[in-house]
C-alpha cells in the first residue's frame, strides 16, 4: 500500500477515536496486557532474530533485548495506563463573558502522533498504550535493528483491536527504511506531531528535516555533583546506581562532578564502580586521586571529548571543581537538559543547585535513574522531552493532549 494511503487511513481512524467509549479503551489495553504475556514466546522469538543481527558490544543491544521479565514489566505498565483516568474532556478553565457567552477550555487529543525510534521494541507497546488512552492515532517508524520485534508486537496489537471491534488503522507500522522516514517527516496533511526516540543524531536529523512539528525527547547527558557537604555512604550508592543500574538508558550517569575537597573520597566511591567494570575518564586531579586504587586498565586521562558525551555504556567521566558555582557552570555548559543531580547535606547548596541548573528533571540526594514515566506515577512514557514548549520531562497522558475552546451562546452576534 502507498504510504500516503496509510497516512490517510490513520488520519481517518483518528477522528473516530474521540467517540470511543472509555470502557472500550480500558478493555483493549487490558486485553493487550494479557496478550503480551500469553504471546511472550512469539515476541521473544522475533526479538531473537533482531538480536542475532546486532553485535553484543553495541550500546543499543541492551535496549533491543526483550526478556520474560521485561515483557511482564511492559504488561504491568499497560495495565497501569488502562487504570489511569482519561486525560480527555477535562475542563481546564471556564468563564462567562459580559455578553452572556459561556467559554470552556477542554482537553482534546493531539490527533495523529508519529514516533521515529531506534532499537527499542518496548517503545512499541508503551507508546500505543499511551496514545490509545489519550485518544491519539499512531504512526510507528522503527529502525531496521528491531524490525522483527516491532512487527510481532504490532501484529498482537492489531489482533486485540480487531477482537474488540476497533479500527486497526489507529496504529500502523511503517517500513524500516529511510524513504518512510522522509515521507512521514513531510506528511503535514496527516500527522500532527512527531516525536523522535533515540540517539542525538536521530533527533537532530528529525528536527532539521521535518515539516511536521517536533517534540524533542533528547539525549541524556547526565551529571551528578558530589558536593563538599555530601554524605559519603549514601553518595557512593547513588553514584553507582545512577551509572550502572542500566547503562543504555538516557537517565544513566555520564559525568561525576566532584568538589576538590572530596577527592580523597574518590577511591571509595570508585570501589562500587570498579566492581561493575566501569571505565573512567578522569581529569588531572581526579586521575591522580584514583591512580593506584582504580584498575589501571579501566582508568584513563579525560580529554575534552569525554565531557558532553552520552556514553550509553559502562563508561563515565569525572570532573573536579572548586565549588558549587563551578559545578553548575560545568553542568550548564555540557548538559542536554535531561536529568542533573546534586549530592549534598547543605540545604542552601541544594536549593541553589535546583534553581540554577537548567534541566527537565533536577535531583537532590537521589539517583537520576528515576527519570521515567512509570517511576513518576504516570503509567508509562512516550518520551522524555528536553525542550520547553508544550511539554518537558517524562511525557505521558496529559502531555499527549491539546485543548480547544468550546463556546456556547444564546443568539449573540458581534457588533
Amino acid at each position: 500500500m502507498e504510504l500516503q494511503q496509510v497516512f490517510k487511513n490513520v488520519k481517518q481512524a483518528s477522528r473516530k477515536l474521540s467517540l470511543l467509549a472509555d470502557d472500550k479503551i480500558k478493555k483493549v489495553l487490558q486485553d493487550l496486557a494479557a496478550k503480551a504475556i500469553e504471546e511472550t514466546g512469539s515476541v521473544l522469538a522475533a526479538n531473537q532474530l533482531d538480536l542475532e543481527r546486532m553485535d553484543t558490544s553495541d550500546p543499543k543491544y541492551d535496549r533491543l533485548k526483550l526478556t520474560e521479565e521485561r515483557i511482564e514489566s511492559i504488561a504491568a505498565d499497560i495495565q497501569n495506563v488502562a487504570n489511569l483516568p482519561s486525560p480527555l474532556g477535562k475542563v481546564l478553565s471556564e468563564r462567562s463573558l459580559d455578553n452572556g457567552l459561556e467559554l470552556k477550555k477542554v482537553s482534546v487529543p493531539l490527533g495523529v502522533i508519529g514516533i521515529i525510534y531506534e532499537a527499542r521494541p518496548n517503545v512499541t507497546f508503551d507508546v500505543f498504550s499511551l496514545c490509545l488512552r489519550s485518544g491519539n492515532a499512531l504512526l510507528l517508524k522503527g529502525g531496521s535493528d528491531a524490525k522483527d520485534s516491532n512487527a510481532a508486537i504490532v501484529k498482537l496489537i492489531h489482533e486485540v483491536l480487531e477482537q474488540n471491534g476497533v479500527d486497526k488503522n489507529i496504529v500502523q507500522l511503517l517500513p524500516p527504511d529511510r524513504q518512510a522516514t522522509h515521507e512521514m517527516l513531510h506528511a503535514v496533511d496527516y500527522v500532527d506531531i512527531i516525536i523522535p526516540r533515540g540517539s542525538q543524531g536521530l533527533i537532530n536529523y528529525v528536527r532539521e528535516n521535518s515539516k511536521v512539528p517536533v517534540i524533542e525527547t533528547g539525549a541524556g547527558i547526565v551529571h551528578t555533583y558530589f558536593d563538599e557537604f555530601a554524605d559519603l555512604a549514601s553518595g557512593k550508592e547513588i553514584v553507582v546506581n545512577a551509572k550502572t543500574r542500566r547503562v543504555s538508558v538516557c537517565n544513566a550517569l555520564d559525568c561525576l562532578v566532584i568538589h576538590e575537597d572530596r577527592l580523597a573520597d574518590l577511591a571509595e566511591i570508585g570501589q562500587g564502580l570498579a566492581a561493575k567494570g566501569v571505565e573512567v575518564f578522569a581529569d588531572v586531579p581526579a586521575f591522580a586521586a584514583l591512580k593506584g586504587t582504580y584498575p589501571a586498565e579501566k582508568l584513563h586521562q579525560a580529554t575534552e571529548e569525554h565531557f558532553g558525551t552520552e556514553f550509553l555504556s559502562l563508561k563515565m567521566s569525572v570532573k573536579t571543581v572548586s565549588g558549587l558555582d563551578e559545578a553548575i557552570e560545568h553542568i550548564n555548559t555540557y548538559t542536554s537538559q535531561h536529568s542533573e543531580a546534586i549530592i549534598s547535606d547543605n540545604e542552601e547548596h541544594v536549593e541553589h543547585f535546583l534553581k540554577a541548573v537548567d534541566a527537565a528533571a533536577v535531583y537532590a540526594n537521589t539517583s537520576t535513574a528515576f527519570t521515567d514515566g512509570a517511576q513518576f506515577g504516570l503509567g508509562a512514557e512516550i518520551g522524555i522531552s528536553t525542550q520547553k514548549l508544550h511539554a518537558r520531562g517524562p511525557m505521558a497522558l496529559d502531555e499527549l493532549t491539546s485543548y480547544k475552546w468550546v463556546v456556547k451562546g444564546k443568539g449573540q452576534v458581534r457588533a
